[in-house]
């Protein structure tokens, strides 16, 4: 198998490889993070507020969709997105609302379920005595979460956030079903173009490992430095 291995398949093909393909990966990762971290955070106050309907929401939005496959997230709302945009405000015809778009809104939606989880747990990790305190100052709900419990929250959490973004890395490579251009999917048009299927795919696999483990020793330095703040 690898007696024919041409490397200068890899060469001819590493601008789009990574200006192209790694970088888009990057950049809906990137904003998926963001955007799954602020949703998420919202989640998991919801679902630590005594008002029951939100509690009650929030819980049901986070267990249904860590329920179902991304892979079919991802398909389900590139294709009844329009429809159901259209219906909301009135329109005749779908909206358009486009694969890169619809993507990134469905990583966010999907990705704030585990990101709720994981704050919620950092919320809950601070002790009760802080909030009491808050509350004896005169601070309300919503001041309390985002001068006191939060900023400590997400430090303790930080870590897991971050492996969390890892596997957030690695799913978005299922954007290939929408025919985005992500790494996997620009890999897989160079290979058939040029038949160098073991090449290309060797190339992707080697990439992933490299930036996941880069990722991982960053995570467990963050880890250990955290443990000796404490």
């Amino acid at each position: 198998m690898f007696g024919n291995f041409d490397f200068q398949a890899i060469v001819r093909g590493w601008h789009a490889l990574i200006f192209e393909g790694l970088a888009f990966t990057l950049e809906v990762t990137f904003l998926a993070m963001i955007g799954g971290t602020i949703l998420g955070t919202v989640f998991a106050m919801m679902r630590l507020s005594s008002t029951k309907p939100l509690a009650w929401f929030a819980g049901a939005y986070v267990n249904l969709l860590r329920s179902v496959p991304l892979v079919m997230v991802i398909f389900w709302f590139y294709f009844m997105a329009p429809y159901i945009g259209a219906w909301i405000i009135g329109a005749e015809r779908p909206v358009q609302v486009g694969a890169f778009a619809s993507a990134l809104i469905t990583f966010i939606l999907f990705e704030a379920c585990y990101y709720c989880e994981i704050m919620r747990a950092g919320i809950q990790s601070i002790p009760a005595g802080q909030a009491n305190a808050g509350y004896a100052l005169g601070f309300s709900y919503w001041q309390l979460m985002r001068l006191v419990i939060l900023p400590q929250a997400f430090r303790n959490m930080l870590p897991v956030l971050l492996t969390q973004t890892i596997v957030l890395f690695q799913d978005v490579s299922l954007v290939y079903i929408i025919s985005l251009p992500d790494f996997v999917t620009i890999a897989s048009k160079i290979a058939q173009r040029d038949n160098r299927l073991v090449e290309m795919y060797l190339f992707v696999a080697v990439v992933y490992f490299a930036l996941c483990l880069a990722l991982s020793y960053v995570v467990r330095r963050l880890r250990a430095r955290l443990t000796i703040i404490r």
